[in-house]
């Protein structure tokens, strides 16, 4: 049986993530968008290049959610975009209706999937998809600390022109700008940046992670970021399909881990077949635990607001 993937949203985000997943050789794609022809001139588009690329996955698009019957992993990336000035929480209400009408969908034509979603704001729509679907804790989990990871990593690279390859970060906390990068755990091949950098710097470069996503709404001025995003999503993607267990920082469902009790954070996950096989609780310092809670706060009051958008549906 072939392995597949659902994509629901065929934005630059969804469509880049197809990409990604069919080029690695990952799995058959479905793409999904409500309005009609976008998913599926997409799909024809990069089944097109399926030859130039050396790929025989097979990718279809439609408006029918029929079509992701099956998919072992579902993404949602489906929603509006965050626009200058505009914060993740500014985008709750209008994406919960979009994301809230999504979910009974994926959960009827993908009962025992693992759902990873993308919509911002991020934390927060995992929540929602997680209340709605029903779903074991483990099968729902939220990029971002891939992303937020990723930035800064290369942002390190470039401050140091040394390889990204020889870069490994680590960023707990919401997905927003009270997220929480940690100098202690960014490393040049094992060597922390401390060794390399003074504080002054570090947190020049640890404030640039935080803004990274702010900072690419900037530049394009009617768009957000897609390209890093959709890596992201894949790498995910890559480690449930082939089972291969990678620690990934993710937004999960915490259950005292950190000290944190029933909210959406990032930390550091095992992620295989199942879903999320382990919550990794890493060695945190006083300020940097103070740090972690903050942002849970501020996921746990956007929290309240989806509640609340549930009990009048």
């Amino acid at each position: 049986m072939r392995r597949k993937v659902a994509i629901i949203g065929a934005g630059n985000v969804g469509a880049t993530c197809a990409q990604r997943i069919i080029e690695r050789g990952l799995a058959d794609v479905a793409l999904v968008d409500v309005v009609d022809g976008v998913a599926a001139g997409k799909a024809l588009d990069l089944s097109e290049a399926a030859p130039l690329e050396g790929h025989d996955c097979r990718i279809t698009g439609s408006t029918n959610y029929d079509s992701i019957r099956g998919a072992q992993v579902v993404v949602v990336t489906a929603g509006m975009a965050r626009k200058p000035g505009m914060s993740r929480s500014d985008l709750l209400e209008a994406n919960a209706k979009i994301v809230g009408s999504i979910i009974p969908q994926v959960t009827a034509n993908c009962p025992n999937a693992v759902l990873v979603t993308v919509t911002n704001p991020l934390d927060t729509m995992t929540y929602l998809a997680f209340k709605m679907s029903g779903w074991p804790k483990e099968r729902v989990i939220g990029m971002a600390g891939v992303l937020d990871s990723a930035r800064l990593r290369f942002f390190v690279a470039e401050k140091l022109n040394v390889s990204v390859q020889d870069v490994d970060a680590l960023v707990l906390g919401g997905h927003g700008d009270s997220m929480v990068p940690l100098p202690r755990y960014t490393t040049i091949n094992g060597v922390p940046i401390t060794e390399f950098l003074p504080a002054d710097q570090i947190e020049q470069i640890m404030q640039r992670t935080r803004d990274g996503g702010a900072e690419v709404v900037k530049l394009l001025k009617t768009g957000s970021a897609f390209y890093a995003p959709a890596s992201s999503t894949a790498d995910m993607v890559q480690s449930i399909l082939n089972d291969e267990h990678r620690l990934l920082p993710a937004c999960v469902w915490l259950t005292g881990q950190y000290g944190l009790n029933e909210v959406f954070c990032g930390v550091p996950v095992r992620l295989g077949a199942s879903g999320i096989e382990q919550i990794v609780e890493v060695t945190v310092t006083a300020d940097e635990k103070k740090a972690l809670h903050t942002s849970a706060e501020a996921v746990r009051q956007d929290m309240k607001l989806v509640d609340a958008l549930l009990a009048k549906s």
